[in-house]
């Protein structure tokens, strides 16, 4: 009978001592799936505050881009809207409404700008204003652009713009590429404005880099000037006074006869050179251990300014 009682009590220990066991065993494997989880989701939720913040990084920087160029009007919070996006017309969108911003500071600084405005623009006679017998201003170009009605009336004025604005100035006074054909014109034009006709002009062939900025490429030009005292100064007078920079390197000047006065003179014009663009994209990856890891991505762009 002992026996039996001590048999049965060591199946109720060996019992217990196995339920223990599994248990322990069930705890065990539920708590490490529960850490496995709660790792998993930490790095989930850590990925995805990283997105968010680039994403809110981004349209932050997109919306500063918009709101500093004046393509829209201002947002009524730190960033725009998608509904303000969508309801946005920069065509519509009154200079007065964007005050600091470049468009403005363009249209209502540069593109109004009376030093501009008063380059003469004879050869171009759709940019006289009739009324006036002077070039356009920014303002008259602009309410003819508020009046125009239909597609036909729409473009022409536009076109008007383009042409006749006092900012075209600007690209005429400083190329974008190396043209000499068109510099070569350009000095053809002042020296038949000045009545006289030039004997001998072409380009050096020469090429070299400015002193004057990094950005600047220059473009050599050998010129000859005979004719009368007045003529001469008034052929050197037209080269001072043109929009387009011309740099005097070196000059000879003697007397002939008949008051005739020679000039050999090499100068210099100035022309933008292409500009590297260099184009940024940023991605945020998760590895295989769970991490999140960001990467750029570079590209260049030429592009001529």
């Amino acid at each position: 009978m002992a026996k039996e009682v001590a048999i049965s009590k060591r199946l109720k220990i060996s019992e217990a001592q196995q339920y223990i066991i599994l248990s322990v065993l069930g705890a065990s494997i539920f708590l490490g799936a529960a850490i496995a989880l709660v790792l998993h989701s930490v790095q989930e939720i850590s990925y995805n505050t990283k997105v968010i913040m680039a994403q809110e990084e981004s349209i932050a920087a997109y919306s500063k881009v918009i709101e500093t160029i004046g393509v829209c009007e201002q947002p009524k919070g730190d960033i725009y809207t998608t509904d303000e996006l969508k309801n946005c017309d920069p065509d519509s969108i009154e200079v007065s409404s964007i005050p600091g911003t470049l468009r403005a500071n363009i249209l209502e600084g540069l593109a109004s700008n009376e030093a501009l405005n008063s380059v003469s623009k004879q050869t171009d006679s759709e940019c006289i204003n009739p009324s006036t017998g002077k070039n356009y201003t920014y303002k008259e170009l602009n309410e003819k652009y508020q009046k125009a009605e239909g597609t036909t009336e729409l473009n022409s004025a536009t076109q008007l713009i383009k042409s006749c604005s006092a900012l075209r100035v600007i690209p005429d006074a400083l190329p974008d590429h190396k043209n000499e054909e068109a510099l070569l014109a350009s000095l053809n034009k002042l020296f038949l404005e000045s009545g006289w006709e030039p004997e001998s002009l072409s380009p050096s062939g020469t090429f070299s880099v400015a002193n004057i900025g990094t950005n600047l490429n220059v473009v050599s030009v050998n010129l000859a000037v005979e004719s009368n005292t007045a003529t001469t100064m008034r052929v050197l007078n037209n080269i001072e006074r043109s929009i387009r920079e011309f740099d005097i390197q070196g000059a000879t000047i003697e007397w002939g006869g008949d008051d005739a006065l020679i000039v050999n003179a090499q100068a210099t014009a100035y022309y933008m050179k292409p500009v590297s663009i260099s184009s940024e994209e940023s991605s945020t990856l998760i590895t295989h251990d769970g991490s999140a890891q960001s990467s750029t991505d570079s590209a260049n762009e030429e592009e001529e300014l």
